[in-house]
């Protein structure tokens, strides 16, 4: 059944908030898609390492996401 893949840049969220961030969204997908969606979709997060990702034509690193967190 459905899989939702998460990408995060490492050393962003712990554990604990991985956790959460996996149960919520599963949640999310169930309840938008209806009838037995929810206990039959798995989700993952990818931890990608700092600095090997780009978006909108910065090079992304682990201090970034955590000001982005912070609200900075």
């Amino acid at each position: 059944m459905p899989l939702i893949d998460i990408h995060v840049l490492e050393g962003v969220f712990t554990d604990e908030d991985k956790e959460r961030i996996l149960l919520k969204v599963i949640d999310a997908f169930g309840e938008a898609a209806g009838g037995r969606m929810k206990e039959n979709t798995s989700a993952r997060i990818h931890e990608v390492k700092s600095g090997s990702w780009a978006f909108g034509g910065n090079v992304l690193h682990t201090e970034l996401g955590l000001a982005i967190r912070r609200g900075d």
